[in-house]
């Protein structure tokens, strides 16, 4: 049932302005970054990892965490009007098929938007005249990145879950990632949930902030499951 219910949330979003979304808004930090990276280029020496230092200032600080708020925000939509989100729970699913089927949807388009950030990383690379191919660990980076966008997808997602209003989840996340920011150059960013996509990303800086990677894995994991079940209960008390 729960294979069915995520075909169902992806035909919901064909034909749906989630995808220009989701093409449009990651090229903004990258023109940003791009434009930053060549008006300082007697200070940043380090070829690909000094454009990623300056892309990342902006997607991961200032962009990623709205963006998920949209995506989030997009999958409730419908269910927001007419009363079709009572029909919903009417219908023979239990709260969390119906939560799980939009949430993982949510970490499919997280994860995609990874992608497309990383294939307009290499390209502006090249067309910025840096030789070869961007450095693995980069890679890896984005990689440990979208781990830490699931856990800010689950905490807007359970908030979208929770109150109607389309524009709330972008808000929290603009609110959540400039904290994050700010969480993130403490030694105890770790623990706070909207620092460990900066974190995971490297955003914007040439070396490894996560000095511990087990530790890094297990607070992600651990927040993803306390939030989704939180955001489950909180469909329940809500639509009971």
């Amino acid at each position: 049932m729960l294979i069915k219910s995520i075909y169902c949330e992806r035909l919901k979003c064909k034909g749906t302005l989630i995808w220009p979304v989701f093409i449009i808004i990651p090229i903004i930090p990258v023109l940003l970054g791009c434009g930053n990276y060549l008006a300082n280029l007697g200070i940043l020496k380090s070829q690909w990892y000094s454009l990623w230092t300056q892309i990342t200032l902006f997607y991961s600080n200032f962009f990623f965490a709205p963006l998920i708020g949209v995506y989030c925000a997009f999958l409730w939509r419908y269910e927001n009007f007419n009363n079709c989100r009572q029909y919903m729970y009417t219908r023979p699913l239990k709260y969390s098929t119906v939560f799980l089927s939009k949430y993982i949807m949510v970490c499919a388009i997280t994860f995609m938007t990874q992608v497309w950030l990383c294939v307009m990383f290499t390209a502006a690379g090249k067309i910025v005249s840096l030789k070869g191919l961007p450095p693995a660990d980069i890679f890896l980076w984005m990689l440990r990145g979208t781990l830490g966008g699931f856990v800010t997808a689950t905490i807007q997602f359970s908030a979208a879950a929770l109150i109607k209003n389309f524009a709330v989840p972008v808000v929290i996340g603009m609110l959540g990632g400039i904290s994050g920011l700010i969480a993130a150059n403490t030694s105890l960013g770790i623990f706070y949930p909207y620092s460990l996509m900066l974190l995971g990303m490297n955003a914007n800086k040439s070396e490894d902030m996560v000095s511990n990677i087990f530790l890094y894995f297990i607070v992600s994991l651990l927040y993803i499951a306390v939030f989704t079940l939180i955001g489950i209960k909180i469909s329940k008390i809500k639509n009971h």
